[in-house]
Formats: structure tokens, sequence, C-alpha cells
């Protein structure tokens, strides 16, 4: 009888991770955690500057890693994430926008001290508005634009890398999970006013559980996609579908999902009802860094589904974005002509931006991945710093939302008013403005792919915005201000906050810059825009 020969079981080789490629998102997370941990254990009266420095410090290294990887191309942490041109693009473009986010966010309130009758502001106003002591400070004169708790620091951090790995991901489980990750805190973010606004906690609830909805569909999706393919990766969808032979109705219901969560983060219609809700109940700094980074963050995810996963079904997917595009563009416009709320025009007016950013996708060209990276390039700054004066414009009883009571404003704070008169003509797409070049390439590639119907439509639309843009810019330079009383108390006017400035500032240098030179912009864009695959 022969011995049996021993099996030497095979050694199973460890997974290869490239942490140097992976800086920029370890840099973030690692950022958070630390923030937690600041926040459980450093004293009080320390928190504040600790956040703030070390959120400022953790975004300023990460974009420096984004930089020192230009030029990148890999597929790593075992396929899961994708170092590309337009994964870079976008995750540079998070972090100077989650930069001057921060910025906001870090500006404290000023506040009415009923005792002494004076204002105090900075830290004293953070420190009164953190008290429950009575007595000292009570009665807030803002009651939305500044965020008190200093735990809103790591939770945007969290965010800002979950919108980091949201674009950048290499299949679809680990775009959930950034999914995921970049969604919870922002619902928390939305709901920290609501020792002060009862439609804080409203816009929280609304956002949580319509983002729940979301997500399971963008789940299902997942499993109908991994049920017709096999797997989960970009790449290997991509090959399955262009090597099928037979039924690919699993594979369109599982798009079709798929879609739905992600046309959800972006307000596309009819998946944009919870916007204006909900950037109107946020704090403004978190609407300002929701409008913004969010949106840059989804359809980043969203070019890398459709180029590098779904190719082969372009013919499916884009007349469905086509009809989605113009709804998007028609509706959020038209809309938004009727709003009397500043905040609540603005949230309509970036649904229809979102139209805009999907007439790029549609296109499918060569050129569109560019245009649409530079569109959102352009939006970014334009979007913020509109949220950022809104934040400052004021009168005796608090924040104006009102748009007839932004009346005036040209002669009491000409500066402000003519920095908000250049956001809202760039996002018109007024010439000599970014918002003119970012939508000259977008339609230049829309009819490069064949969508002229869908060009018009982005026009008529533009022309539509173009209604309600000017009448604020009338109000404010050319309609006297309303009286409060006999006294000119109740006129609009924009207090001084140097943080705010600087993002203002950059917003506008930016808007500027992007609308007469934007050749380095475009140039930029289309280094960026070629995927690994």
């Amino acid at each position: 009888m022969t011995p049996t020969a021993l099996v030497t079981p095979t050694a199973i080789a460890a997974p290869s991770i490239e942490y140097s490629q992976l800086l920029p998102m370890l840099i973030v997370f690692g950022a958070a955690i630390i923030g937690v941990l600041i926040e459980a254990f450093a004293p009080r009266g320390v928190l504040y500057r600790a956040q703030f420095v070390l959120s400022i410090t953790a975004l300023v290294a990460a974009l420096g890693a984004v930089i020192d990887l230009a030029g990148t191309t890999a597929i790593v942490a075992v396929g899961s994430v994708a170092v590309d041109g337009p994964a870079l693009f976008i995750q540079g473009l998070v972090l100077v926008v989650s930069l001057l986010s921060i910025l906001l966010i870090a500006e404290r309130t000023s506040a009415l001290d009923n005792t002494t009758g004076r204002t105090v502001s900075g830290l004293d106003a953070f420190a009164a508005q953190a008290s429950s002591v009575p007595g000292s400070v009570a009665e807030k004169v803002v009651t939305k634009s500044g965020v008190t708790q200093t735990e809103v620091f790591p939770l945007a951090m969290f965010a800002v890398g979950g919108m980091m790995l949201f674009p950048a991901s290499g299949d679809l489980l680990t775009m959930f999970i950034a999914l995921e990750v970049l969604s919870l805190p922002l619902y928390v973010m939305c709901g920290m006013a609501r020792r002060r606004r009862l439609l804080s906690q409203e816009s929280a609830l609304k956002y949580f559980l319509l983002g729940a909805f979301s997500s399971a569909f963008f789940l299902y999706g997942i499993a109908l996609l991994y049920g017709f393919a096999g797997t989960v990766d970009l790449n290997g969808i991509a090959d399955a579908i262009a090597t099928a032979e037979g039924d690919r109705t699993l594979a369109l219901i599982g798009v079709s999902l798929l879609t739905v969560g992600l046309l959800f983060k972006i307000g596309a219609v009819p998946f944009h009802a919870w916007t204006p809700d909900v950037y109107q109940g946020a704090p403004l700094p978190i609407t300002g860094f929701m409008a913004a980074a969010t949106k840059i963050a989804a359809f980043g995810a969203l070019l890398r589904i459709f180029t590098v996963a779904l190719p082969e079904m372009q013919s499916d997917w884009r007349p469905v974005l086509w009809v989605v595009a113009a709804l998007t563009m028609l509706i959020g416009t038209i809309i938004a002509v009727t709003q009397t709320d500043i905040i609540r025009m603005l949230a309509y007016s970036s649904v229809a931006h979102a139209g805009f950013l999907l007439t790029g996708i549609v296109a499918a060209t060569d050129s569109s991945v560019s245009a649409t990276l530079f569109y959102l390039l352009a939006y970014g700054f334009s979007t913020l710093g509109a949220f950022a004066i809104v934040s400052i414009v004021r009168d005796s009883t608090g924040e104006l939302t009102d748009v007839e009571q932004w009346a005036g404003l040209g002669k009491s704070s000409p500066l402000v008013a003519g920095a908000f008169a250049l956001f809202l003509l760039a996002l018109a797409g007024v010439p000599l403005t970014s918002g003119f070049m970012a939508k000259f390439a977008v339609f230049s590639a829309a009819i490069e792919g064949g969508a002229t119907p869908l060009v018009v439509i982005g026009v008529i639309s533009s022309a539509i915005a173009a209604i309600f843009y000017t009448r604020i810019v009338m109000l404010m330079f050319f309609t006297e201000p309303r009286k409060a009383g006999d006294t000119h108390s109740g006129a609009a006017t924009a207090d001084s906050r140097p943080l705010t400035s600087v993002v203002i500032g950059v917003g506008v240098v930016m808007t500027v810059a992007l609308g007469i030179l934007p050749q380095m912009g475009l140039d930029l864009a289309e280094q960026a825009s070629t995927f690994v695959r």
C-alpha cells in the first residue's frame, strides 16, 4: 500500500494596496478620525481652534497629494479605486471647494448680548451660542447662517472623503460605500441648526428618508447588474455587456435603478423634490457645501459609470438621459422664476444646472468629458460664492431670504451686491463670465454628439433663467430699500466677516478668470479627460 501524498497548500498572495496613490483620501479620512478623537477628549475651550486647524491642514495636504499624482493612470486597492485624470480632477476640485466651505462653516455668527446691548462675534459668539446659561447672550440676531457645533468639522471631513472616493470607484460596491460615507454626514449636518430653526430638523429628515430610498434603488441596481455580468467591476461589466449575445433585460433594469440613485444625488427631475426644502432648511454654509461639492462628486461618478461601464448601451441610456436633461433644464428654470425665497430660487437654479451638465453626458463624445469637467469647475465657484453672500446679507431683524428684501443692497453694500450680481450673471451664462464658457463647452459637445434639439432647449432655459437673475440685480441696484416704520433700519446690509470675504473673493476671481481667460481651465480639463480601463 503506497502512502498518500501530502498536499501542500498554495500560499495566497497578499493583496497589493498602493498607499501612495491613495494618499489624498487617506489624509482626509485620517483627519476625520482624529477630529472625532479631539471632539471626545479635548477640552471644550480648544475644540473650535483645534478642529478648524486640523481640517484646513488636512485639506491643503490632500490637495498637494492630488497635484503630486497628476498624470497617474492606475487601478489600485485590489481594483476598487481608479487613479486617473477625471478622478484626480474631481478630487482636486472637491478639495478646493471643501476648503472654502470649511471657511464658511468656521465663520462664527454675531450675537446680541441682552445685558450689555453690544454685539459679540467670532469665538465669543461661538461660546455664547454654545452656552445654555441664560442671561449672557440669549437672543441671536442670526438664525441660520452659522453652525455652532464643532462636531461639524469631522462630519464634513468624512463627507469630503466620501466625495473623493465616489467618482474614483472602480467597482459598484466601492461606489455604494462611498455614496453612504458622503451622504450620512450630510444628513446630520443639515439638522445642525435644530435649536434655532424647526425647518432644519425637517430638512434633515426629508433628506435622510429620500436619500435612503435612493440608496436602496442604487443597491438593487448593483445586485441586478451583478446577476447579469457576474462582477461588480466597471470594466468587467463593460466586457460582459459587449460580449452578451442574449437578452439584456436584466442589465437594462439594473442600469435604470442605478441611474435613479445617481439622479437623486444630482437633483435631476423627477428626483429633485428634496432639493429646495433641504437647501432652505440646512445651515447656509452646509447648503453651499452640498450645492457645490456634492454635485461635483455625483457627476464624476455618473461620468465614470456611463463612460467606463456602459459605453455599449448608449442606444439604451442616451434617450432616457436626453428626456431627463430636457425636463430638468425647463422645470428648474420655470419654477425658479416663481420663487420669492432667494435660497429656494438658488436651489431650483441648481436643479437647472444639473440639466445643463447632463447635456454634456448625453453628448457621449470625446470632448464631452472635458466639457463636463470644465462646467463643474465653473459651477462650483459661482454657486459657493452665491451662497456665501446670502449668508452675510441681513437687516436689523436677521437674515434676509425674501427676494424683495434685497432691494437697495447696491447702495448700502455695493461691493457685495456687485459680487452677487457677477455670480448670478455667471449662473445665467452671460458672456465674459465662467458660466458662458461652461455652457458653450457642453453645448458644443452636445451638437457634436447629435443632440442639437437638447441644445435648443438649453438655450431657451438659459433665456428664462436670465429673467429671475436680472430681477434680483434690478432690485439690488435700481430699487429703493424697504423702510422699517419711519426709519431705514430695515434696509439690507452685508455683515463684515473675514473668512466669508475670502470665499467670496476667490469665487469672484475664478468666475472672472474662467470667463475672460478660460483656456487654462479648458486645457486642464482636456488633459484630465481620459479614464483608465
